[in-house]
């Protein structure tokens, strides 16, 4: 077979010191740093220097024992994100450990920004992690308003590298943080080991548009490494697109990361899209090879259907049956949870070899 070269290109994106320099100066806009212009000028050339550079992950070691390549400079803040996974993957599977819940809130609203009023999500993601305290499970909750409302917390945009080569996306993602880019604070080297320690997932979001409001669509696009992903970025040199297609062509195996969690969905909406959105979720939890905890658990309800959204609390407030619904989910979740535990829910498919994995 011929080998598989690299499609190159696209323009450049290269800028010159004084755009460069424009752009991050809007980060000063306030008039508070004024006295401080030249401290921001030293700034800027630091930046401009690692940016010209690329140096994307500035501070790196050999890779050492372990690794395809021992003596490649991996960086240390993707090693200190692999060790957190690694740390939660031993937790799930030890047998000692408590049942365990990742409960995601997938509303972008919060009180505390433009919005100025909760989310019917935040409560009824709260009626489900009651359910979820009195079995006595462990629960991480993950509210992802946070990126709409909290400083210096962001997710930043899947690249895309599975499409060149399967091997280049690794496990946990390296993309990020990438320096030269001033492309920092990315909240999925927390995430990543949220979903590696859980049992059980119960995602509670509203319907944005027919999809998937854009603060949980960037997680789960950001997910992509925990089907497929390559934990040695060291076996394709970084971010060397070549040897990651040499790599696919020899044989991938498509390790399957998160697969055997049991999962719930629930999903709201006021007009249209729910049942929409909720099928995606399942068809995008399924294909990673998580287990649904049954139909009461995949489930999209309209809470104020067609009426006034000045109204929607009130209209949470008397519909007592979409309360009951995520309760019910989330005991599903329990249920499932305790069953894959003690070897009663196995995959029925698990044995089966996959003639066309991706």
């Amino acid at each position: 077979m011929a080998r598989i070269k690299v499609r190159k290109g696209m323009p450049s994106v290269q800028l010159d010191k004084a755009t460069f320099a424009l752009r991050l100066e809007e980060r000063f806009y306030d008039p508070a740093f004024a006295p401080l212009r030249g401290e921001i000028d030293k700034i800027i050339d630091a930046a401009w220097d690692g940016y010209d550079n690329s140096r994307k992950s500035p501070v790196t070691h050999p890779a050492g024992a372990g690794f395809a390549d021992p003596t490649y400079e991996l960086s240390d803040q993707w090693r200190a994100a692999r060790d957190a996974v690694r740390k939660a993957e031993q937790r799930q599977r030890s047998p000692a450990s408590k049942p365990r819940i990742l409960l995601i809130n997938g509303s972008p609203r919060s009180e505390h920004t433009c919005p100025g009023e909760m989310s019917k999500t935040f409560r009824l993601t709260g009626i489900a992690e009651e359910v979820f305290r009195r079995e006595r499970f462990e629960v991480e909750r993950l509210d992802l308003n946070r990126q709409t409302s909290e400083f210096g917390i962001q997710i930043h945009p899947c690249k895309g590298c599975v499409s060149t080569a399967m091997p280049l996306c690794h496990w946990p993602c390296s993309c990020y943080p990438n320096h030269s880019l001033g492309q920092t604070n990315d909240w999925m080297n927390a995430i990543y080991p949220m979903w590696a320690a859980a049992h059980g997932v119960m995602i509670v979001t509203p319907v944005h548009w027919y999809q998937a409001p854009t603060v949980l669509k960037a997680m789960i696009d950001r997910l992509v490494c925990a089907d497929g992903g390559n934990p040695d970025p060291t076996s394709t040199s970084g971010k060397d697109a070549q040897k990651a297609k040499d790599l696919e062509m020899k044989g991938w195996d498509y390790p399957r990361h998160l697969a055997g969690r049991a999962y719930a969905v629930v999903v709201h909406g006021d007009a249209a899209g729910a049942e929409t959105l909720r099928r995606s979720l399942s068809d995008w939890l399924a294909d990673m090879g998580l287990l649904s905890a049954g139909h009461k658990a995949t489930i999209d309800r309209y809470v104020g259907y067609y009426e006034p959204y000045a109204e929607s609390h009130p209209a949470l407030d008397a519909d007592r049956a979409v309360q009951e619904e995520t309760r019910n989910a989330a005991r599903a979740l329990v249920k499932a949870v305790k069953l894959m535990r003690a070897g009663k829910l196995p995959r029925p498919d698990a044995d089966l070899a996959d003639p066309r994995p991706k």
